[in-house]
């Protein structure tokens, strides 16, 4: 009697044993939020987002006064006689305040903002890469072990037609050759049990890794279980609105939009010295009088001025930096173009990989046996 062997695995409904105790189990919801929370590369793009956000307040000061004081004592020796008095000292709080910057501080905060918002755009992607993958890992996972199910079953009615078949061949009705096919048969599916059996524990070190969860050294599993069911939605996507969506929202490429232009206003800033820089300044000073003949030795009063700079020429330090900046402009605007085609490829490659597995599941349905209704 020969047994036939078909794949029977489409939606399965996988039962799973209960968890060890004090083992957390999470649904895949549960997964995706644990992984939000702890995943070392969300947690990095993270503190990009608020060290952008000090370097604008950082930007944001160039508007404000800014409070310094400063002061000097020291005693001088003489070698000869002098009228001028030994001790010197001085004391002033000064307040200064931007008036006119040629642009710089404008472009500084400008360039602070964007910032923010490219680090804003590039957590968001980082966030929904890291969701993708705990999704993905998720689901392999469960897969993993509705195979090994399947794999155990398949050894284990091996192993009961081998045995039939040494029975037949000890009676007689069957040739030694039968023996042969059923241990041929046996010996190809334990390895694909034993393989079974690896991408499981593969599919746990991965999702591991997505939570951001360390292993003991020597541990057989990971620290946790999961729950949840395979399932099937049927959807027809359209490739050319998949394209415009991900041309219109993925975060990746209005990263690289803000790249530009954060370069423009760099170049507004580098600008900005070749004009002049205009300062006001007012303060409270005490200083000592060395010599007696133009006044007393304390002094004090309040002073008031204004401060101004122009380099007029700067061995073309400027002129350098300027071309930088449109150097680095360019290579932004083909960075832009280059992550849209990147994306492109990963949407068509997806609609692709998509349209592909289900010519396969309709291939395989329509091979497999229909069930018949049992006769009246």
């Amino acid at each position: 009697m020969r047994l036939e062997f078909g794949a029977v695995v489409i939606l399965i409904t996988v039962a799973f044993p209960a968890p060890a105790h004090g083992m957390s189990t999470y649904t895949i919801e549960e997964a995706v939020a644990l992984a939000q929370a702890q995943n070392p590369e969300i947690a990095i793009a993270q503190k990009k987002v608020q060290a952008a956000s000090g370097g604008f307040v950082e930007a944001r000061s160039g508007f404000l006064p800014s409070v310094a004081s400063t002061g000097f004592y020291d005693k001088r020796q003489q070698q000869t006689e002098t009228r001028l008095r030994d001790e010197d000292y001085n004391a002033i709080l000064r307040v200064e305040q931007n008036l006119y910057t040629g642009g710089a501080v404008t472009s500084q905060v400008a360039i602070a903002r964007l910032n923010i918002e490219k680090q804003g755009y590039e957590f968001q992607e980082v966030a929904d890469r890291v969701t993708m993958d705990v999704r993905i890992a998720f689901n392999e996972l469960l897969l993993n072990r509705a195979k090994i199910r399947v794999r155990e079953n398949s050894v284990r009615v091996l192993e009961e037609e081998l045995k039939s078949q040494q029975e037949r061949l000890q009676a007689g009705l069957v040739g030694a050759l039968n023996v042969q096919r059923a241990e041929v048969a046996l010996a190809n599916e334990q390895p694909e049990l034993i393989n079974a059996q690896t991408q499981l524990k593969n599919s746990y070190l991965r999702l591991a890794e997505l939570f951001g969860t360390d292993l003991r050294p020597g541990a057989e599993g990971a620290p946790f279980e999961i729950t949840g069911e395979l399932q099937y939605h049927s959807r027809h996507p359209d490739l050319k609105e998949c394209l415009a969506r991900a041309d219109a929202n993925r975060p990746v490429i209005k990263a690289r939009q803000k790249d530009i232009e954060i370069e423009d206003q760099q170049y507004i800033l580098d600008r900005s010295e070749l004009r002049p820089h205009v300062r006001a300044l007012s303060g409270y000073e005490v200083y000592s009088e060395r010599d007696p003949d133009v006044g007393q030795e304390f002094n004090y009063g309040f002073l008031v001025g204004i401060n101004a700079t122009w380099n007029v020429f700067d061995g073309f330090a400027t002129k350098g930096r300027m071309q930088a900046t449109r150097a680095r402009r360019e290579a932004a605007a083909q960075a832009l173009a280059a992550t849209r085609r990147a994306v492109a490829s990963e949407v068509r490659s997806a609609f692709f990989d998509r349209k592909q597995k289900m010519c396969r599941r309709q291939t395989k349905l329509s091979i497999w046996p229909k069930p018949t209704s049992a006769p009246d």
